[in-house]
């Protein structure tokens, strides 16, 4: 285990890293603001998978192989961003069959928890620069003298846990504007269209990346 004074800076950082505006949080307050708590909660559950996954990838080697090997990074990173673009067009398909219905809630709604968990899983993971962010940043707060891989293991889980938390509270928070947009029709009706911009805008920010 790190010392404890490099453990408490580990920790403070990762509360700055949690609260700093990023795709996973865009996703998690939009689902928040428009679904409520419960489906901003599992996304969050996602991103925490994502998370620990993560740390097992950098503990066993991988985050060095993508840093080291940029034709892996950008495999990833195209996979993803067609995922994502995918994702966008579909939604926005999806709300313009609806625009002459009733209020578009179908896709959203039919997503189950296990579907919501893993859109916050594939999100993060699909992002190759979390994943070399976590080869780089973990690594600094180990000590040579006990187990690399075991304070990695530690690290990341704490780090992940401080997002779930964090990535909570956002999700609570963000909620409670359904009571203000409740009433406000225009924005249930449009919102698989606003959410399908949003995945088309992550792909775009996906790819442009350097």
């Amino acid at each position: 285990m790190p010392e404890t004074p490099i453990l408490m800076t580990f920790l403070g950082a990762s509360v700055l890293l949690a609260i700093s505006p990023g795709p996973d949080l865009l996703l998690i307050s939009t689902y928040s603001t428009a679904r409520g708590f419960i489906a901003g909660f599992l996304l969050s559950m996602g991103v925490f998978l994502a998370g620990l996954a993560q740390t097992f990838l950098v503990a066993f080697g991988l985050g060095h192989i993508m840093e080291t090997i940029p034709v892996v990074a950008l495999a990833v990173k195209a996979l993803g961003a067609l995922y994502l673009a995918w994702l966008g067009i579909h939604l926005i398909r999806q709300w313009r069959s609806n625009l002459g219905g009733t209020q578009s809630q179908a896709f959203t709604e039919s997503l189950s928890a296990s579907q919501l968990i893993s859109r916050g899983l594939i999100n993060n993971l699909i992002n190759p620069k979390a994943l070399v962010f976590f080869s780089l940043f973990l690594p600094q707060f180990t000590s040579p003298a006990q187990p690399i891989t075991q304070q990695i293991l530690l690290l990341g889980f704490l780090l992940s846990t401080t997002a779930l938390t964090a990535n909570t509270i956002i999700a609570f928070s963000f909620s409670k504007l359904r009571q203000t947009l409740s009433n406000q029709s225009a924005f249930s009706r449009h919102f698989d269209g606003l959410l399908g911009m949003l995945f088309l805008g992550l792909a775009g920010r996906l790819v442009s990346e350097h």
